[in-house]
């Protein structure tokens, strides 16, 4: 397992709380106005983007994912800058980070701590394992078995660790950023339901084009990029645009309409599995952080059908005579926006939050 990823002011991975208090919300420039958010948030992707070229939308997805409060796998052959990614945005924000390298000998222990008996105080100690950080890149996940994956299933859902009976929260805020192999490479252990059910989005980095890779293969030649990064926003001020996403309206037409969307795929003949509650939940979160990148304090059912293929394509399970015809699951969610009738009124509130 790799060693942790110092923050760029060299902060402990312990003492947060676990929510951002109202002084810090009131101190924190990024929740003055629309504008200042939006300034934060085009500093953090521009940081991004001089790193990784050619993924502008990639970067802004995991962007939405961060501020929506979800985990985000990337999954993609090797080599096309998933954990590049990753690291660039921990780079962009001040705050504890950490990274595991997911190996079929990792154990649970190894990710969530381990209580160690002191024979000074005659007592066990718990030792807080490397997920005690606001973001933990899991490299390769799904390279480790099944039971070490699962370690994270509470972290993930609950934001705490349990170990021996006592219950350690995690710091705030937390996210998880994944990447994973495809399932056909060498060594790969599928993800649970459970486990990838988890993860708000996921996305798939692909080849850049020609222009970028050049421009890539310029940039890289003196050295990486990623070393000139530096913080865009503090912890304060993170947790101060995520506090702001979660004031964003939502009418009850979206909410409707999202729900429309997930039981349409619970009745789709071309599915066994459709789109868990959670799944509508973590939906309209990230359209309300996805409104908020936009410049906007409402969601629009535009913002919900934007998102639905990052956020439900991964948890659906298709017919095998659908997989065995082709039929995918991004296939089957076009088809059910298609189908789904797109409220005419968003119902936008009558005073924005401003």
């Amino acid at each position: 397992m790799d060693a942790p990823i110092p923050s760029a002011a060299g902060a402990s991975v312990t003492g947060f709380p676990s929510r951002p208090s109202a002084a810090t919300l009131q101190s924190s420039p990024a929740v003055a106005d629309a504008e200042s958010f939006s300034a934060a948030a085009e500093g953090i992707l521009a940081a991004v983007n001089t790193v990784i070229d050619g993924k502008e939308d990639a970067a802004r997805l995991v962007l939405t994912v961060l501020l929506a409060e979800g985990h985000v796998l990337l999954e993609d052959v090797p080599g096309v800058g998933k954990t590049m990614l990753a690291k660039t945005l921990a780079r962009t924000i001040d705050c504890t980070v950490s990274r595991i390298q997911f190996t079929p000998d990792l154990l649970p222990s190894d990710v969530t701590g381990v209580s160690i008996y002191n024979q000074d105080s005659h007592r066990f100690e718990f030792r807080q394992g490397p997920v005690f950080a606001n973001l933990v890149i899991a490299d390769e996940i799904n390279r480790a078995s099944a039971k070490t994956q699962s370690a994270l299933l509470e972290c993930m859902e609950e934001h705490q660790v349990t170990v021996d009976g006592g219950t350690h929260r995690l710091s705030a805020p937390f996210m998880v950023v994944a990447t994973q192999n495809p399932i056909e490479m060498e060594g790969t252990y599928p993800l649970p339901e459970a486990q990838r059910d988890r993860f708000m989005a996921r996305l798939s980095l692909g080849y850049p084009d020609a222009r970028s890779e050049v421009e890539m293969l310029e940039n890289h030649q003196s050295g990486s990029p990623l070393e000139s990064v530096t913080p865009v926003v503090g912890i304060r001020e993170a947790s101060a645009m995520i506090a702001r996403v979660r004031d964003i309206y939502v009418s009850d037409a979206v909410k409707e309409y999202t729900v429309s969307l997930g039981r349409a795929t619970r009745e789709h003949p071309d599915l066994r599995l459709g789109a868990s509650p959670r799944a509508l939940l973590q939906l309209l979160r990230a359209a309300k952080a996805y409104a908020a990148l936009e410049g906007r304090d409402f969601v629009l059912p535009d913002d919900v059908t934007r998102l639905a293929d990052p956020v439900l394509a991964h948890r659906l399970l298709l017919q095998r005579k659908a997989a065995g015809a082709g039929i995918s699951a991004t296939s089957v969610i076009a088809s059910v926006i298609a189908a789904v009738p797109v409220p005419r009124s968003a119902g936008t509130p009558q005073r924005l939050h401003r």
